[in-house]
């Protein structure tokens, strides 16, 4: 059972849909929330540490960019979030912007499911140091690849302190199952049921080595190394935070925080979002789908 009917309601919106502050005023008119919400852009919610200690519910209304967004500043924070699908996919949104207003008090009230997805952790530390001069937390994924397009990295991977391969690739991703359906799935990766606690090792257009996607258990190891003179990037959750020197460490393992998430319907209720979000088509009695 949710704990969502404790504390004030953020409302976080994305600033590049212009009729989402509209909307989230909306909503707070519609339910009475006047005196326990409070309202910001995505990129601002970093700003708001004091009323995230006594807040027990976002309302995120944009896409699955603006959610990856609210949810690195947040994780520490044991929020639980329902996503207001106002983006294209919507993998992790939970409601559409026509039901919103009907349906927001049953999370509210905290009578739906809570669904805990995995985040992973990266460090970065300099060649012969011991401490780490950046860490991050991702959802999705944390991505190791050139610093313009047209770059071709050598990655050096090792699981667990055992080495893999030497990626020759645009890029190597270490995605959550949540990020199995976003870059990792665009790269060729599979598919992972969002809640599995699970890592995936997956090359980006790998030119040699290993080309498939690699599912590792959550407690494993993922250390990687570019070699290249020019050295790469590291991208979590598809925002750069940093250039990485040849020969630096970026470490991946499972994060301590988790990404809290309400849920009406049943776990199952995945493979129903997977078809419709991905346009496929099931007919009864067929053997399968098509595109």
């Amino acid at each position: 059972m949710s704990m969502a009917s404790d504390g004030l309601i953020g409302m976080v919106y994305n600033r590049q849909a212009p009729q989402a502050p509209e909307f989230l005023a909306s909503l707070v008119a519609g339910l009475g929330l006047a005196d326990r919400h409070w309202k910001c852009a995505a990129d601002e919610i970093g700003d708001l540490r004091d009323k995230l200690e006594s807040t027990g519910l976002l309302v995120i209304a944009g896409g699955d960019g603006t959610i990856l967004r609210t949810v690195r500043a947040v994780a520490p924070h044991v929020i639980p979030i329902v996503g207001v699908n106002m983006g294209r996919v919507g993998f992790m949104t939970e409601l559409r912007v026509e039901d919103a207003i009907t349906r927001l008090p049953y999370y509210i009230a905290g009578h739906a499911r809570t669904e805990e997805r995995m985040m992973l952790e990266a460090s970065v530390t300099a060649a012969g140091d011991n401490a780490p001069r950046l860490t991050v937390h991702a959802l999705n994924d944390v991505v190791v690849g050139g610093s313009d397009v047209s770059s071709l990295l050598d990655i050096q991977t090792e699981i667990d302190g055992v080495p893999l391969t030497s990626f020759r690739a645009d890029a190597v991703i270490v995605s959550t199952a949540t990020g199995s359906t976003g870059y990792a799935l665009a790269a060729g990766g599979p598919i992972l049921f969002p809640e599995a606690r699970v890592m995936l090792i997956q090359p980006v257009a790998a030119h040699t080595g290993l080309r498939d996607g690699l599912v590792v258990p959550d407690e494993s190891v993922v250390e990687l190394r570019p070699a290249n003179r020019s050295g790469a990037t590291v991208i979590p959750d598809g925002f750069v935070d940093a250039h990485i020197s040849p020969h630096d460490r970026v470490r991946v393992t499972r994060s301590p925080h988790t990404a809290r998430f309400l849920r009406a319907s049943s776990p199952s209720a995945f493979y129903t979002t997977l078809t419709q979000r991905l346009g496929l088509v099931y007919r009864s009695g067929q053997p399968g789908g098509g595109a």
